[in-house]
C-alpha cells in the first residue's frame, strides 16, 4: 500500500465510520474503483482504532462516568441501581453478540462476505430498513391530525433485552455494506428510542467491540507480517482526526434532521454497484487481496 492510498483510505474511514453508510463497504469500494488491492479486514479493523479513539475523546465525560459508576457497583450494592452503572453492564451485554460472531465467522468476514454483490445488497436492504425506522420516528415525534405525538424512549429506558437486540444489530455490521451505526441506530429507532439516544448508545457500544477487534488484528498482523505498518498507522491517524470532526457534526445533525439523505445515498450506491457488476464493468471480486 502506498502513502497516497493510505491517505485516501484514512479519509474514507474517518468520513464514513460514524455515518450510517458503512465504512467497510466504502473502503472496499474505494479500492475497487481506484484499481487498488482490497485493503482487507485487518486494515479496516486497525484503522477503526483511530475512529474509536475519537469516540473515547468526544464522549470522555460519559465514558469516565460510566466506568466509575460500574466499577463502584462491583463492591457497593447501592450503586447497582445507578443509571451509569447499569449502562456499563448494558454495554458489556450488548458487546457479546459481535464478539461471538466475529470470532465464529472470521473466515467468512475476510473472504465471501467481501463480495461486492453482497455489499450492494446490504447497502440497499439496510438503507430501506433505516428509512422505515426513520419515518416511524418522525411520525411519533410529530404526531398527526388524528393522533398525539408519542414520547420516545431515552437511554434511561434501556433494558437487558434491548441491549442484546442492539448487540445483534451491531453484529450485522460484520458484513460490509450493513454499517455499524446504521444497523444499531435502525434497531434503536424501531424499538422506540429517540434518534439521539439510538446514536449515543450505538457509539458507546462500538467502543469495546472495535478496540478488541483492532487489538486482535494488530496481534494477528504482527505475527503474519501482512500489513504495511507505516501507511496503516498514517491512515489510522487520519481516520482519528476526520472521525472526531464527523462525530461532532453528526450528533448535531440528528437532533433536527432526518436520516433520509443517507437512505437515498445507500440505495443509489447499491444500485450503481449492481449495474456495474451486471454489465461486467466491475468484478464482484475486484481488487481483492491475495493475502
Amino acid at each position: 500500500m502506498s502513502w497516497f492510498e493510505s491517505l485516501i483510505l484514512g479519509l474514507v474511514q474517518g468520513l464514513t465510520e460514524f455515518l450510517p453508510i458503512s465504512s467497510s463497504a466504502h473502503l472496499r469500494l474505494t479500492a475497487a474503483f481506484a484499481g487498488w488491492e482490497d485493503p482487507g479486514a485487518a486494515f479496516t479493523a486497525i484503522t477503526q482504532i483511530g475512529t474509536e479513539i475519537a469516540v473515547l475523546i468526544y464522549f470522555r465525560k460519559d465514558i469516565a462516568r460510566i466506568i466509575s459508576a460500574w466499577s463502584r457497583s462491583l463492591v457497593n450494592k447501592s450503586m447497582r441501581s445507578d443509571h451509569d452503572a447499569q449502562m456499563g453492564w448494558l454495554v458489556i451485554v450488548g458487546s457479546i453478540p459481535i464478539g461471538v460472531l466475529g470470532i465464529t465467522l472470521k473466515d467468512q468476514i475476510e473472504g465471501p462476505f467481501r463480495d461486492l454483490r453482497i455489499t450492494a445488497t446490504t447497502l440497499i436492504v439496510m438503507g430501506i430498513i433505516l428509512g422505515v425506522a426513520d419515518r416511524l420516528a418522525a411520525r411519533d415525534e410529530s404526531g398527526g391530525k388524528h393522533r398525539a405525538a408519542v414520547e420516545r424512549k431515552s437511554l434511561k429506558d434501556l433494558s437487558v433485552k434491548d441491549g442484546l437486540i442492539y448487540g445483534f444489530c451491531q453484529a450485522m455490521a460484520l458484513v460490509p455494506g450493513v454499517s455499524r451505526s446504521g444497523a444499531t441506530i435502525s434497531g434503536g429507532l424501531l424499538m422506540g428510542y429517540t434518534r439521539e439516544a439510538a446514536a449515543r448508545y450505538s457509539f458507546l457500544l462500538a467502543v469495546p467491540a472495535v478496540l478488541a477487534s483492532g487489538v486482535f488484528e494488530l496481534k494477528d498482523a504482527s505475527e503474519g507480517g501482512h500489513v504495511s505498518w507505516g501507511p496503516t498507522i498514517f491512515a489510522t491517524v487520519i481516520a482519528f482526526v476526520v472521525g472526531y470532526a464527523v462525530i461532532a457534526w453528526f450528533m448535531k445533525f440528528i437532533t433536527t434532521k432526518s436520516f433520509m439523505p443517507f437512505v437515498y445515498y445507500r440505495i443509489a450506491l447499491g444500485i450503481l454497484i449492481i449495474v456495474l457488476v451486471a454489465t461486467g464493468a466491475l468484478s464482484p471480486h475486484a481488487a481483492e487481496s491475495s493475502g
